[in-house]
């Protein structure tokens, strides 16, 4: 049997060996430079500029395997995951690409060479669907394509299928590349009587590849334009193809998955994966099983490449899935501490060789995972009570409100409040959750599309030509008050267009000839503030640059604005603009000492600057070491110690590429003449003598950026965190100015406090380390404190864990002694107690115990504590099949003490917060 390896290997080989394809490595899953993404949702997105006809690369055949995650926007797979065989959130896709090099006719015999010569399928199993056309854009049928089917390939002719534009028109986003699809389905059923499913949702006939044709451009009007050149770009789902090559019915029984099954089963003593699809316990396991699975692989790949889980965005998608998983563990496999994160090193294991990146930063992605875990449980348990107050209403059933309040604070899903309600004789309004729902998806859509503004704009410019602007804000021009000329484009839902005037609340974008607003560029966001007219005020959100024109874009705030010329003062957000030009100064210096003081090869690879940090990309194999942190923090301070002066001037591209020790963004495309910035040397002095060996030690890099005068303006520089962002990148994230001074305090408060818990007694340290580690949570830290704030804590908690065991020992004797006498004490199958003394381990012993005497009965045991109390209960295997579930008894328990819990039939735990009920 091919392995997953093997599999991806030869699609690879094929296209890379026979045709001539050149591999490029899979793009992060956190499309960091396309706005317009929520994820990476197909290979395709890398060379999404080169589809517009906007970029190029240096070959026009391309192959890779693609890390995509569809859990969000447009592609999103997120609830169908669990519930069948063969969605995912996280998957692979593999893909070969043309860019205005084959069409149609290679790429149908070669996807059809490749399926059965070389993986051997039989063609009676293969149906293709081809695009049947759609009046309403002016697309006819695709004759081409159905065609080529008929005559480069030996697929039987009726194993031709026509399909409409939901299957057979393939389309990235709302706007964009797109163009007709001809679909390859893979027919499972033992007799081949499946031509009537394809496109049918069936498992039993799926899709395993799509091959798109990219003819148009979709624009923000809707309508479709041909590009300049005609690509090719197929998709094959890897988890689908290697279950049909292994033999499998699911893609949850390849060997993609048995690993990362196997490591659930063992951190939650879960029974083994059965493969059910069915709504009994065993098949709600099985579910559990294919979620956890499904969304570890989805979690480790989107934090090792940048993300986190937070509250907007991408980033609050990702909280979603991490809940769901975590949800599956605590309520229907009964697992009773943190596990997900201990799933990492198996998806690191499984997948580092063909994603060399996870190797990078395992901890931290685990770190993290742990860290949002644990509050989820404590959330779950402020959920749990929510839902019962909401439950003693004495109403029918749940509003659409309250569920879908428990599911966005709390991350309750549906289905989980609606078996909470049933187990009540309640309902849940699942029509009102869903319209709460619905508009939560076109906010998050809306996210998504971020980049809607410019868009529009860029359809704008293909149209009309609007005035050119002259840059003014390079030297300290913060305002710029005199006559010039305005020209004015209002945006709608449908786009933007040109308009005499726009009154107060209008959204537009206003172009001037000399703005001394920063167009975002070369990694610096735009500049934002005010432009006022006569009789009138425009607020400004936000400036972009496309083609020769500077947009400002915002909306009306008082009176009237029309186009025309007139006296306009455009003045800049200063409080702004100062530690945006601060964090850009301090981004050279740290490119320079990142050079100096790690490695001479350190290539930017991007960064993003703004006024609350900097954000730097650079090449390296290995995360830094502190020590290597503590260097660049130092040099990068004794240069704003120096007060260095800053230098920029305009110069020949061609005689400034000579300057010796220049740093440039590799692979950028620069203009023929070219703004050289320096720090401690003039430009000048640099450009009369450029292969001067004494440059190598100078900040000197092109850039078109608005920077410091002077390097003492930024007062000091702290570094927040490092980490790698994919293969052989690492990213560094830093401050300068208040804010990194407000850090600087901060950690001192926290190491003064931490000073206090080492000296301490134990018994405090219950209480103040959880304290403490949510405090380093929240905290904007510089790293290096937060790494020594860590350590220390670790050894505060060792502290702990080792006087806890103490205590914990003296009582296990005790526990014990009550635990023999409950079981001498106690006749027949049924033995309720409580175990004084005992906490929710050492009632596992008691359990232990009392089930070597008595192991014919069915038991609840309780350890009440102060504030809580653990319950514990076990039901023998007679007694299951009379009815009586562990899960279901201790459940009930546990609600009656106001708290909550669950799990298997024959074991389960809970904990309530009134120990006197």
């Amino acid at each position: 049997m091919l392995t997953s390896h093997t599999i991806r290997d030869q699609f690879i080989d094929f296209f890379r060996q026979r045709h001539e394809h050149t591999f490029v490595p899979s793009s992060p899953v956190v499309p960091h430079g396309d706005p317009t993404l929520l994820f990476a949702n197909a290979g395709m997105n890398q060379f999404k500029d080169v589809f517009l006809g906007t970029g190029s690369r240096p070959f026009t055949r391309a192959v890779n395997s693609q890390k995509c995650i569809r859990a969000g926007g447009k592609h999103n797979d997120l609830e169908d995951v669990g519930r069948d065989t063969y969605h995912h959130t996280f998957f692979e896709m593999l893909g070969n690409w043309s860019f205005g090099d084959y069409f149609k006719a290679e790429a149908i015999e070669w996807a059809w060479q490749l399926l059965t010569e070389v993986w051997g399928l039989d063609p009676k199993r293969l149906h293709a669907t081809v695009f049947e056309g759609d009046p309403a854009d002016g697309l006819e049928r695709d004759e081409e394509a159905a065609e080529l089917w008929k005559t480069r390939t030996s697929i039987p002719h009726d194993h031709i299928h026509l399909g409409d534009k939901e299957d057979n028109f393939w389309e990235m986003g709302d706007t964009g590349p797109c163009g007709p699809c001809s679909e390859i389905h893979y027919d499972a059923t033992p007799d081949l009587s499946g031509r009537g499913l394809v496109n049918r949702g069936d498992h039993r006939v799926i899709e395993i590849w799509n091959l798109v044709f990219i003819q148009f451009n979709r624009d923000t009007a809707g309508k479709l334009h041909p590009l300049p050149a005609r690509h090719v770009d197929t998709g094959m789902g890897f988890e689908r193809i290697t279950a049909v090559l292994q033999g499998k019915g699911s893609n949850y029984d390849t060997d993609i998955f048995t690993p990362l099954f196997e490591a659930i089963r063992e951190v939650t003593a879960a029974p083994a994966y059965g493969g059910r699809l069915d709504d009994s316990d065993a098949g709600r396991i099985d579910t559990a099983y294919r979620v956890i699975a499904d969304h570890i692989r989805t979690l480790t790949f989107a934090l090792t490449d940048g993300a986190h889980c937070g509250n907007e965005g991408r980033d609050y998608v990702l909280r979603r899935i991490l809940r769901r998983a975590v949800h599956y563990g605590c309520n229907v496999m009964g697992v009773g501490e943190p596990f997900f994160y201990k799933l990492v090193p198996t998806v690191v294991e499984t997948m580092g060789q063909a994603f060399p990146e996870l190797k990078q930063a395992p901890d931290r992605v685990a770190e993290e995972l742990r860290e949002e875990e644990e509050a989820f449980r404590r959330t779950l348990e402020r959920g749990t009570q929510l839902f019962l107050q909401i439950a003693s209403r004495g109403e029918k059933q749940i509003s659409g409100e309250d569920a879908f309040t428990l599911f966005d604070t709390h991350g309750f899903p549906l289905d989980l409040t609606q078996v909470m309600a049933s187990e009540r004789g309640m309902g849940v309004d699942a029509e009102g959750f869903e319209r709460h729902m619905e508009e939560a998806r076109r906010k998050s859509r809306q996210a998504a599309a971020g980049g809607g503004a410019v868009n529009h704009l860029l359809d704008l410019v293909q149209r009309e030509q609007p005035i050119e602007s002259s840059f003014e804000g390079y030297d300290r021009r913060f305002r710029i008050e005199q006559e010039q000329k305005c020209e004015l484009y209002q945006f709608t839902d449908e786009g933007a267009a040109r308009v005499d005037s726009a009154g107060s609340g209008a959204r537009v974008a206003i172009v001037t000839e000399i703005p001394p607003f920063y167009a975002e560029s070369g990694g610096q966001v735009g500049d934002r503030g005010t432009i006022d007219f006569p009789e009138g005020r425009a607020r400004i959100e936000d400036t972009q640059q496309i083609g020769g024109s500077i947009f400002h874009i915002g909306s009306v705030e008082t009176g009237t604005l029309t186009s025309g010329r007139m006296q306009l003062g455009m003045q800049i957000d200063i409080d702004r603009r100062a530690p945006i030009m601060a964090h850009h100064t301090v981004t050279h210096m740290m490119n320079r000492a990142l050079r100096e003081q790690v490695t001479a090869t350190a290539d930017q690879k991007g960064s993003l600057v703004d006024d609350q940090r900097t954000r730097f990309d650079y090449t390296h194999n290995a995360p830094l070491t502190a020590d290597e942190i503590e260097r660049v923090e130092r040099q990068v301070n004794d240069d704003i110690a120096a007060d260095m002066p800053v230098y920029a001037a305009v110069a020949d591209q061609t005689e400034a590429l000579k300057i010796n020790g220049l740093r440039a963004v590799f692979g950028e495309k620069y203009p023929p003449r070219v703004r050289v910035v320096t720090i401690g040397v003039d430009v000048e002095q640099v450009l009369a003598d450029p292969g001067n060996e004494r440059w190598r030690s100078y900040s000197i890099e092109f850039c078109g950026g608005t920077h410091l005068d002077r390097t003492g303006e930024a007062e000091c520089f702290t570094v927040l965190s490092e980490e790698g962002v994919a293969r052989g990148i690492r990213r560094i994230t830093a401050v300068t100015g208040e804010i990194a001074q407000r850090a600087l305090d901060a950690a001192g408060q926290l190491e003064r406090r931490m000073s206090e818990i080492e000296h301490a007694q134990a018994d405090a340290l219950t209480e103040a380390l959880p304290q403490f580690n949510n405090a380093l949570g929240e905290a904007t830290l510089p790293l290096l404190t937060r790494h020594r704030l860590r350590d220390r804590l670790s050894e505060q908690q060792k502290r702990l864990k080792e006087h806890q065991k103490q205590q914990a020992k003296a009582a296990a004797g005790t526990v014990v002694e009550r635990a023999r006498e409950v079981a001498e004490q106690n006749g027949g199958n049924l033995i309720v107690a409580s175990i004084d003394g005992a906490d929710a381990q050492t009632l596992r012993t008691a359990m232990d115990v009392i089930r070597k005497k008595r192991p014919e009965a069915a038991m609840l045991l309780a350890a009440p504590g102060q504030d809580k109390v653990a319950f514990l209960a076990a039901v023998p295997e007679p007694l299951i099949g009379k009815g009586l579930k562990a899960g279901d008894w201790v459940r009930e328990v546990a609600r009656a003490a106001g708290g909550g819990g669950g799990g298997r039939p024959d074991m389960a735990q809970a904990g309530g917060k009134d120990p006197a009920r």
